[in-house]
């Protein structure tokens, strides 16, 4: 960090599980697997401020804008080793906290009395929560992932997110391990009266370039600052290039016709969370369309953007 003149308050940081647990793929090198990433984790959370907020994901593949130019064409990297990390500093007027909700065996039924607790209920402020969850293929996964969304569907926040392979940090809580093999969903919320943000959902139909290009069209016509805007993509481990018949980085190239000069971020994963939405600069929410929001996908895309205020 010699530098860096601005520290973080806020990191995301998410690598494929190739580059963050190695190659061992048996049965009995689990263990072992979650010991490199446990010692990965530690390791990368010592070169950041102690106070900083860190949230760390493993995903089967990545979405990332290189390094030096937010016109750099973004990349997805469905293969090989990969991973990213985004440093958020103090911003005047944007509040932005970890959050994380696991599983009790012993109740079915989820406390929503947590919500306040982290920020995300009686909050009026509140503009974007990204939500990831973690262990999907657990018993139980998808009912605890629904009662986690539909208390938070409000047309004035913008859901957006998906499903993991695990999370290897999250320094708000005492212990950064994930509680063995439970599951659960931890996030970013962004809060603040500046913040604008709008998502669309690209689903199995967005199968060619010019179904792509109209639903960046559609974000596009959410008229969001493009100057101070970071773009997450979240997308489904069937599509890429397996979706659009051997042609690679369709969905990214869309976007960036679209917003040349917006990062974009994001991976490859289990499941989707998301849908068109639109919070303006005024916070009245427009929808693309009138169907009842459904968030929870499969084999689709969500692309959001996220605009954090004028810069000084």
């Amino acid at each position: 960090l010699q530098k860096v003149h601005v520290l973080p308050q806020t990191v995301l940081y998410i690598a494929d599980a190739e580059t963050f647990s190695g190659h061992e793929e048996c049965h009995e090198q689990k263990k072992a697997r979650k010991r490199n990433s446990k010692e990965t984790a530690i390791a990368l959370e010592k070169l950041l401020p102690k106070r900083c907020q860190v949230l760390g994901l493993v995903t089967p593949g990545i979405v990332v804008t290189p390094m030096g130019s937010s016109s750099n064409r973004p990349q997805e990297i469905e293969e090989g080793e990969a991973g990213f990390a985004l440093l958020f500093p103090k911003i005047d007027g944007v509040k932005i906290h970890t959050f994380h909700f696991s599983k009790d065996l012993k109740n079915r039924v989820f406390d929503e009395s947590k919500f306040a607790e982290a920020g995300l209920k009686n909050n009026p402020d509140l503009r974007v929560v990204l939500l990831f969850g973690y262990n999907s293929w657990k018993s139980g996964a998808t009912r605890f992932l629904h009662q986690i969304v539909n208390p938070l569907n409000e047309k004035s926040i913008i859901l957006a997110g998906g499903q993991v392979e695990s999370f290897t940090s999250l320094t708000s809580e005492n212990n950064n391990a994930q509680p063995g093999d439970a599951c659960g969903v931890v996030g970013l919320a962004f809060s603040g009266p500046q913040i604008q943000s709008a998502t669309v959902l690209l689903d199995q139909d967005v199968a060619d370039e010019r179904t792509a290009e109209a639903a960046m069209q559609r974000l596009k016509a959410a008229n969001i600052p493009e100057r101070n805007t970071i773009g997450f993509m979240f997308a489904c481990v069937g599509r890429g290039y397996r979706h659009y018949k051997t042609k690679r980085n369709m969905e990214a190239d869309a976007f960036r016709k679209f917003f040349p000069n917006v990062p974009l971020f994001g991976f490859f994963g289990h499941g989707e969370i998301g849908c068109d939405r639109i919070v303006t600069g005024n916070f009245v929410l427009r929808e693309c369309n009138d169907i009842k929001d459904d968030l929870l996908h499969g084999y689709t895309t969500v692309m959001t953007l996220i605009h954090l205020g004028s810069t000084k």
